[in-house]
């Protein structure tokens, strides 16, 4: 992927600066992004694998998540940037050679939409993979844009498409770096991942020896890892043997329902009893 996108970035820059086409600049712009996107998730990944020490006891899962917050940071400078060029443009029209525009077009398209079956099936499962895939599908559209407007612009002399294509592809990218930022940095914050509280209270709730749940807090850590943890209150009848026996059946419970992966119980008799699910109160 790394040397398609290489290869369409030299040629679509050299074909955008003999054709004079902002079109195929800015696929040009778009697409080194990507290689800055590609070889950041590839060394987040490398990251990722690593495992934990004293000083990351979590481990570096979130490098990915780190790797790809950044690529959605850039993706929005590099939409701004387009959309103010194609503001530019639309003020002051340059003349295009549309049958450079189409050549250097088609290698692009080709180029993005291999990237993009590549990509196709690790997109499910991976965050970074999925920001790296909408990037070659932005791309791919792009680059059909690119040809069909390099037709027009050699047939019709309708040189006012070069800055709309232009404008729509930031418009599509800036979209796109929105959702992957903000999904990135719900992470980050350990934002709870869509999931209904008062349904997990419930589902502990129904383990007869637990009387309460507080201080609840729900997480995702990775890609693949939700975590939760928790305070519940238990008769001091319990026994310890059985509150470790619990702790396992909340956790397969939970795991089941909620796809919680990574469960923290921590039981207690009395205190924390006047405390809401979400307390709001500082924690020992």
């Amino acid at each position: 992927m790394t040397v398609f996108n290489v290869i369409i970035t030299v040629a679509e820059i050299i074909g955008g600066l003999i054709s004079g086409s902002l079109a195929l600049l800015s696929d040009a712009l778009h697409n080194l992004s990507d290689v800055i996107s590609i070889v950041l998730a590839f060394v987040a990944n490398l990251i990722s694998k690593k495992q934990k020490d004293r000083h990351k006891t979590f481990g570096y899962k979130r490098a990915e998540t780190l790797a790809a917050y950044t690529n959605g940071l850039f993706l929005l400078i590099i939409s701004i940037y387009l959309f103010i060029s194609a503001i530019k443009r639309f003020a002051k029209p340059e003349p295009i050679e549309g049958q450079v525009m189409f050549i250097i077009s088609l290698i692009g398209l080709a180029g993005n939409l291999i990237s993009m079956l590549l990509l196709g099936k690790g997109s499910k499962e991976n965050l970074n993979a999925r920001a790296l895939f909408l990037n070659m599908l932005s791309d791919t559209l792009s680059s059909v844009a690119v040809v069909v407007g390099s037709l027009l612009i050699y047939y019709k002399n309708w040189t006012m498409i070069d800055p709309i294509l232009t404008m729509a592809a930031a418009v599509f990218l800036l979209k796109e770096a929105v959702e992957v930022t903000r999904d990135s940095a719900n992470v980050l914050m350990e934002t709870n991942p869509d999931l209904d509280l008062e349904a997990i209270e419930q589902a502990v709730l129904d383990f007869p020896e637990v009387k309460q749940l507080h201080h609840l807090h729900v997480w995702r850590y990775s890609d693949d890892t939700i975590m939760l943890d928790a305070h519940i209150n238990v008769d001091a009848s319990v026994t310890a043997k059985r509150i470790e026996d619990l702790d396992q059946e909340i956790a397969s419970c939970l795991k089941q329902k909620f796809g919680i992966n990574h469960v923290t119980l921590q039981a207690e008799c009395s205190r924390g009893l006047d405390e809401d699910l979400l307390s709001t109160n500082q924690e020992n």
